[in-house]
């Protein structure tokens, strides 16, 4: 059974690979998310079949380059790619304004990300190299892992210029950004291209109030009915003692009346014992009736 992420980024992958700068801004996300990015090597593992799929075509749009290792065609689990050749590797550093004679993930180059459509293809392939994000049904967490912290912490700094509140935290030696409420998620998956997904987690959201809601509601009627079903108890005894001292038949009539109801009816709240008085009387009335029978039970033993 596919993940709740598998289908995210299944969803966002629907997207085309259409604008030069858009292609170039998603491989960049891709590329500073992935497993390896350095001037030696590209490597690149999902288990993703759509963004199997989708990262040759995504290469070939952005840099006119073809992967030098591709998966197996019927392969499964983890799907593989790799850039070893040194005139590929160069020109995608050269292309990101970096030094093919140094580290290029040390920071991200804003350059390349100017026009909102450009933030937004970074940002979805920043999700699709090295985003998660937790069934809803379960609990909300979202989060983007990589090894490179300068590069975390600036795409931390871009999120929040989008109005997005997202959290750091450095996790066996990665640096993650994530978020944790629901509202935060559904925005980043809608900015990013899957409103499909994020309306899934606004549905499981709805659908757990109504669940919550439920479960209050029939526990107050629980308590409730256990409040009613002690007092019921506590006036039965009373009027049993009273019955024992041969007191019973010697009550003012509404109050005999009020005792033989409660023990022929000891199931039955006040409302509705004050319904089955002749003449029918108020809750409030029954009330103090009661009352009075267990005021007169407590003197004796």
């Amino acid at each position: 059974m596919q993940s709740f992420a598998y289908k995210v980024k299944s969803e966002l992958c629907r997207a085309p690979v259409q604008r030069l700068c858009c292609a170039r801004a998603e491989a960049y996300g891709v590329l500073l998310y992935c497993n390896t990015f350095s001037p030696k090597e590209i490597r690149i593992i999902t288990e993703n079949a759509e963004f199997a799929a989708r990262l040759p075509r995504l290469f070939q749009r952005a840099f006119g380059l073809r992967f030098d290792r591709l998966p197996e065609e019927t392969g499964h689990g983890k799907l593989i790619f790799q850039m070893t050749q040194q005139d590929k590797l160069h020109k995608i550093i050269n292309q990101f304004g970096y030094d093919p004679q140094q580290n290029p993930v040390l920071h991200v180059n804003f350059g390349m990300l100017e026009e909102e459509c450009c933030r937004t293809a970074f940002l979805r392939g920043a999700f699709l190299s090295g985003g998660s994000v937790t069934d809803p049904e379960k609990r909300y967490h979202l989060e983007l892992t990589t090894s490179h912290l300068q590069a975390s912490r600036e795409v931390s700094a871009l999120l929040t210029e989008l109005g997005f509140l997202p959290r750091s935290v450095m996790r066996s030696g990665s640096a993650v950004i994530y978020f944790k409420q629901s509202e935060h998620i559904e925005d980043f998956l809608t900015k990013i291209g899957a409103p499909a997904a994020a309306m899934d987690i606004m549905t499981a959201k709805v659908d757990k109030e109504i669940r919550n809601g439920a479960n209050r509601a029939m526990n107050c009627d629980i308590a409730n009915v256990n409040k009613t079903l002690d007092a019921a108890q506590e006036q039965m005894d009373a009027i049993e003692k009273l019955q024992h001292h041969g007191m019973l038949d010697n009550l003012p009539d509404k109050l005999r009346q009020t005792a033989l109801l409660r023990l022929q009816y000891p199931e039955l709240s006040l409302t509705q014992l004050a319904e089955r008085c002749d003449p029918p009387v108020t809750k409030s009335c029954m009330n103090h009736r009661m009352r009075k029978l267990l005021h007169m039970a407590q003197g004796l033993s």
